[in-house]
């Protein structure tokens, strides 16, 4: 039954919960706060999602759906592989420009760095698109390390929002920097120069 929202009761709480572990982090989040912001019952909660493991997985995973859906497109094209890691970096960076909540959330789960929490995430969200950078990589560098040049590519985006805060208080910033464009051709030129 969809809410008023158009959202049913588990969106509802996925949509919800991205916002608190996005503000406060794993730790932060109690079942029973969250039953309280989606004005629900907390075994309403547990009705959808039997512990905070599996509710936090279904969160990001909820969270990164559509951004999947997006790299998805990019991996299945025609495209050389050049133009797939150029596709890949502007879409990331859009992205990650378009949604700050799922930014916070994956920074601050890199943070708290909890062993199996990564393992969660890395084998259930992300795997299956890392591993399409990763054979990105292996054809337009086979000569590096395929792993070490994918990671570069992720951080090299994900690195100018970390910034974000600090970046125009430092000398030669300029207004068009914060443009998820501007970001992405950047990204794309030290790329070229650096590995291809």
């Amino acid at each position: 039954m969809l809410g008023s929202d158009g959202l049913n009761s588990k969106e509802k709480i996925l949509t919800q919960a991205k916002t608190l572990f996005a503000e406060k982090g794993f730790s932060g989040v109690s079942m029973r706060n969250l039953a309280n912001k989606v004005n629900m019952s907390v075994a309403s909660i547990y009705h959808h999602f039997p512990d905070k493991n599996s509710l936090y997985l279904e969160t990001v995973q909820f969270a990164f759906q559509d951004k999947a859906v997006v790299f998805s497109a990019i991996w299945q094209g025609k495209s050389p592989a050049e133009q797939k890691l150029a596709l890949f970096v502007n879409a990331l960076i859009q992205e990650l420009a378009k949604d700050r909540e799922f930014h916070c959330l994956i920074q601050r789960e890199l943070v708290d760095a909890n062993p199996v929490r990564m393992e969660m995430l890395a084998k259930d969200v992300f795997h299956e698109e890392f591993s399409f950078l990763l054979n990105v990589m292996k054809e337009i560098t086979p000569e590096r390390d395929a792993h070490l040049a994918a990671i570069s590519v992720l951080s090299l985006c994900k690195y100018h929002f970390e910034m974000q805060p600090i970046r125009c208080f430092l000398p030669d910033w300029k207004p068009e920097h914060e443009e998820p464009q501007v970001i992405a051709n950047q990204v794309m030129k030290i790329l070229l120069e650096g590995i291809l």
